[in-house]
């Protein structure tokens, strides 16, 4: 099935660097800020614990709230191993506040990325016990949904306490999204009612030696399995987060570098990796017209009505916002895809 681009966003990690970070975090606003501009849909933040990426996009969302005034905002994902559900519905209901509804948050569960060398600093004394796992995703959607943090209601004092997270975002809940790779996680999405982010990276492929299993047809299985199981059938939301990267406006130099970074990940493409079967997608790269015909062949996009294309990590500011450039005025109206207004 084919359906035509609703939606038309993208994804950053946030780089800095580290002897100067108020210039980095700067510069994913001013980014923010321009995709707005542009008419893009959707501005997605990265979590990088302990890098020199932001390691807190829920702090530059909330500042992003008050810099923009339409665009929506979402992480992708917020791994919940490195969170407390209920202080980050707190936060989370804070900035869409703010927002004015512009919120989407992205999770994904499991064991923090090199466990073993932070478990000891993030849970001192109860990283054995901690539960890593979905229920951790249903315990921040109760919050989310105003069901009891706490069996007191009442006033003590001058200071009146709820039972419920406070503030209430109304929506919110709805309006959550999970990171999922692989069938399982899928399927647990669906059963949750949640949206689905699908990006260049799918989990637990087994192959043969030898064998090239097929990335976009994996995916697009993943999606129909997801809307299959989901309680809003073919209107549950998906999106997907491919790296594409348009050359329409680029200067030679940068088409150049464009290419040898894709080149330089495409071994990783040909098989799954490491014991996870991590399977990649391939970068595109190239000018707009020839971006929409690869794009249009791909299983799992023709399966989707909304996209949040992830830039690039290693990328200055001037190559991201010609990136985000080629979107709007290139790419996008090749895909069928209009600005919003």
């Amino acid at each position: 099935m084919n359906r035509p681009l609703k939606r038309l966003g993208f994804l950053t990690i946030g780089l800095f660097d580290p002897a100067s970070p108020r210039e980095g975090h700067e510069s994913t606003l001013r980014l923010i800020e321009h995709g707005e501009r542009l008419g893009l849909d959707s501005a997605w933040l990265r979590h990088r614990h302990l890098q020199h990426g932001i390691s807190s996009p829920v702090a530059v969302l909330a500042a992003a709230t008050q810099r923009t005034s339409r665009i929506d905002l979402g992480t992708a994902v917020t791994p919940l191993g490195w969170e407390n559900p209920l202080r980050l519905a707190e936060d989370w209901a804070t900035v869409d506040v703010l927002s004015g509804g512009r919120l989407n948050p992205g999770v994904s569960v499991g064991p923090p990325m090199r466990w073993d060398d932070v478990k000891g600093a993030l849970y001192p004394d109860t990283a054995d016990v901690e539960d890593l796992t979905y229920a951790r995703v249903e315990r921040l959607l109760g919050h989310l949904r105003g069901e009891p943090a706490s069996p007191f209601e009442g006033t003590v004092g001058i200071e009146t306490f709820s039972r419920q997270v406070q503030p209430q975002a109304a929506g919110l809940a709805e309006r959550v999204w999970y990171g999922a790779g692989s069938l399982r996680s899928v399927a647990f999405a669906a059963a949750q009612g949640l949206n689905l982010l699908t990006s260049s990276v799918l989990t637990g492929v087994r192959a043969e030696p030898g064998e090239e299993p097929d990335f976009a047809t994996l995916q697009a299985e993943q999606v129909r399995a997801f809307r299959a199981a989901h309680p809003a059938g073919e209107a549950a939301r998906v999106s997907q987060g491919l790296v594409v990267i348009p050359t329409d406006s680029a200067s030679p130099e940068q088409a150049r570098r464009y290419a040898e970074y894709a080149a330089s990940r495409l071994e990783r493409t040909r098989s799954p990796q490491g014991p996870g079967g991590l399977l990649f997608a391939p970068d595109l790269v190239g000018p707009s017209e020839e971006l929409a015909e690869r794009l249009a062949a791909h299983a799992a996009f023709a399966e989707v009505e909304e996209v949040a294309f992830a830039l690039p990590f290693t990328f200055g500011e001037a190559d991201l916002v010609q990136i985000l450039t080629d979107y709007a005025t290139r790419l996008g109206p090749f895909l069928g895809w209009s600005p919003a207004r």
